[in-house]
């Protein structure tokens, strides 16, 4: 039985399908108009993300039944237009849920003059066919020993939800948080940028420091200055620490130079001396692109040592592929460089083999003022995702990854080209 009264959070993530069952995508939000004069709100529609990750806008009348497990529409003929959110328009999970409120119910006197949080927004169906935001559920304090209690009002009894007030700084992100745990950095990152600048930062500033540097590190270079440019200066600090170095170096690199001199003092000297190391080197250069962290061995070290060198879940795929054998020091610039070893040739040998005794000697390295062109054809020539940076004395430097290739060979604007869909959209 279709539904005519659901609560916005329990339709995030559910599929939409056409007419004839064909799926559409997965609603991510619902919009509605939150009005000054604390009438009723009406909801405009939903926010589907389609197969290609982009979010589209559907009417809330296109819709023929909301039901368990999914939400039907009266036509499979969908406007693919990127959402864009319109003035007097609020995104009621990303914006208004979490939101500060405050509740005058006289059948709920201990929420009297107390700030409570929205932890959902319930919406119906009139009789005119349009969907109304009707009752809000708020969180109520913590008592010992047991969980907030969840109130539910109706929203005339609600202060707080006016577009002013709900762009109030401060406001909680717990519930977009709790969407992001256990999404891919690329994936918060593309959704943090659909977000309201302010909630964007608000969410910016309640990340831990290793997580939100993930993110950062997956947002074009204009974005990833302008939500450090909003963090507190010891915090950007901490944030570049936690970023690959070659991610942070070409993010300093946007900055005026006193700013990123200032940013590179703050750092811990372990982490900020490969930055300026990088930040030598050109960035369309096989010393701008390397990373000073791949996997590197000594001669000495075992097939096993080196498979669960490796096996490190914070390794790409692609600096995976490949361990670089060197004299000691191990730390670059190495001592020196005597060869590689593919994962292949790793999964082939003994365990208790000897890295040193199967380097493959033979294959070219590149010099870090290699440009990126020739860099690009190192990798086609001989089929490679990483490639060892030598100097002309023989020191390892660092290793080039495809993946920070492609960054660079990408239009700037590549994040935000979606490829064109079956129903012929772009």
């Amino acid at each position: 039985m279709a539904a005519t009264r659901v609560y916005v959070a329990r339709l995030a993530g559910l599929a939409v399908l056409g007419p004839d069952g064909e799926s559409i995508g997965r609603i991510r939000d619902v919009v509605v108009a939150v009005r000054s004069d604390r009438q009723q709100p009406r909801v405009h529609g939903l926010v589907v993300e389609l197969p290609t990750r982009r979010r589209i806008f559907v009417p809330i009348l296109r819709i023929t039944a909301i039901e368990p497990g999914v939400v039907t529409l009266n036509t499979g003929t969908v406007s693919l237009r990127r959402f864009t959110q319109r003035p007097g328009e609020m995104l009621a999970l990303a914006q208004i849920v979490d939101s500060m409120v405050r509740v005058d119910d006289p059948d709920l006197p201990d929420l009297a003059g107390v700030d409570v949080h929205v932890a959902d927004l319930g919406i119906e169906q009139a009789r005119s066919r349009d969907w109304l935001v009707s009752r809000v559920a708020v969180r109520g304090h913590r008592r010992l020993g047991r969980r907030r209690t969840v109130h539910v009002v109706d929203w005339t009894r609600v202060s707080g939800l006016t577009p002013h007030e709900i762009g109030r700084p401060g406001q909680d992100v717990t519930q977009l948080l709790e969407r992001f745990e256990g999404m891919r950095a690329a994936d918060v990152a593309q959704q943090l940028r659909e977000l309201p600048e302010k909630r964007r930062i608000e969410v910016a500033v309640a990340l831990d420091d290793e997580r939100l540097a993930d993110v950062v590190q997956e947002l074009p270079d204009d974005e990833q200055v302008e939500l450090l440019s909003h963090l507190e200066v010891r915090r950007a600090a901490d944030v570049l620490e936690a970023m690959d170095p070659d991610d942070a170096a070409d993010l300093l690199g946007e900055l005026p130079e006193g700013e990123a001199e200032s940013l590179l003092a703050l750092m811990d000297p372990q982490e900020s001396e490969p930055v300026r190391r990088l930040l030598e080197h050109s960035p369309y250069s096989a010393g701008g692109l390397m990373t000073p962290k791949p996997v590197i061995l000594t001669p000495s070290t075992t097939v096993a040592e080196a498979l669960a060198r490796v096996r490190n879940p914070d390794l790409t795929p692609a600096l995976a592929s490949m361990v670089f054998v060197v004299r000691p020091p191990t730390a670059t610039p190495t001592g020196r460089y005597l060869g590689s070893v593919h994962i292949q040739q790793l999964l082939r040998e003994p365990p208790a083999h000897l890295v040193g005794g199967i380097l493959d000697t033979d294959l070219s390295t590149l010099r870090p003022e290699l440009p990126l062109a020739a860099v690009t054809r190192y990798f086609a020539t001989y089929n490679l995702v990483c490639g060892p940076v030598v100097d002309e004395e023989n020191h390892l430097l660092g290793a080039v990854s495809v993946d920070d290739v492609l960054d660079h060979l990408l239009p700037e604007d590549w994040r935000d080209q979606e490829e064109t869909d079956e129903r012929g959209g772009a």
